[in-house]
């Protein structure tokens, strides 16, 4: 059996194992392997931002989490674009899927400056509940300790 730096006569290949080890990161040189992390971020309008501001603040979190070498779960991205936010069922139906969402990530991600909307606390509350990993992270995308 060979291992990365010796070929197959037991002679030292660091090229091919240089070629072997790069092949294993994606294009920002990050691992292959990228755990879920789940996204936690307003969706409905508070006062200061829209709802289309807050999408576009959650697609700004979720390109931040593949740039660090995670799969963002973003759950209100998706989920209201197929179910009806307005309609009790289907709402219920999509706050469902979103906590399997978060039950599939290894880490959640909270992104907020001010307090948590009534959705946003449900879902620390079930993170915290579990035991799982919690960041917080300021709106431009610093990490911050959170007071929870």
């Amino acid at each position: 059996m060979t291992d990365l730096i010796h070929n197959a006569e037991g002679y030292p290949d660091p090229t091919a194992a240089d070629a072997i080890r790069a092949t294993m990161k994606d294009e920002w040189g990050k691992r292959k392997f990228r755990p879920f992390v789940y996204i936690c971020s307003r969706y409905a309008p508070d006062g200061r931002h829209t709802v289309e501001e807050n999408e576009e603040d959650a697609i700004r979190y979720a390109r931040f989490a593949i740039e660090k070498g995670y799969i963002p779960l973003v759950s209100h991205l998706l989920w209201t674009r197929i179910l009806r936010d307005d309609v009790s069922q289907e709402r219920t139906l999509g706050l469902f899927f979103g906590t399997v969402f978060l039950d599939l990530a290894k880490e959640i991600w909270i992104f907020s400056d001010e307090s948590y909307s009534k959705g946003m606390s449900a879902e620390y509350r079930r993170a915290k509940k579990r035991g799982y990993k919690i960041r917080c992270f300021s709106e431009d995308l610093r990490e911050v300790e959170h007071g929870r």
